[in-house]
């Protein structure tokens, strides 16, 4: 089990990098503010409603609709073995947006409006980011 950062008072702290510990995990989480109750997904540590830093995990479902989509052609160095790729933001089921890469789907086949759920790697990559990595596929 990863080593979460946590609070003086032993609350998992919403940031990102226990956001990418859960991803470890296979998990898809974010948080839901004390106060307004919005769900931010990756998580922050203050809620952009109502500036309350008061956050609960919640564990997200992971299945959603794209909204819109890019072809990458010309990607940054650490991305170049994988060109042309997509990249999309999908609405989940939640109500909230999520970037991420598009994969499993021929680029000719990727449509506004698909479903979408999200994986996760099974390695973590060996150049930054060294996080483990979810995408989009589909169902």
């Amino acid at each position: 089990m990863p080593d979460f950062t946590r609070d003086s008072a032993g609350n998992i702290c919403p940031t990102i990098e226990n956001f990418y510990k859960y991803c470890s995990e296979r998990k898809l989480m974010g948080v839901k503010c004390r106060k307004c109750r919005k769900i931010l997904v990756p998580p922050r540590n203050v809620c952009p409603e109502c500036y309350s830093s008061g956050f609960d995990w919640i564990q997200m479902s992971g299945r959603g609709k794209l909204l819109t989509y890019t072809i990458i052609h010309a990607p940054p160095a650490q991305f170049q073995a994988m060109a042309p790729y997509a990249v999309g933001i999908a609405k989940l089921e939640e109500g909230v947006q999520l970037p991420g890469m598009i994969k499993s789907a021929r680029l000719e086949d990727i449509k506004i409006g698909m479903d979408l759920v999200v994986d996760f790697e099974t390695a973590t990559p060996k150049v930054w980011p060294q996080w483990p990595r979810y995408y989009f596929k589909q169902p």
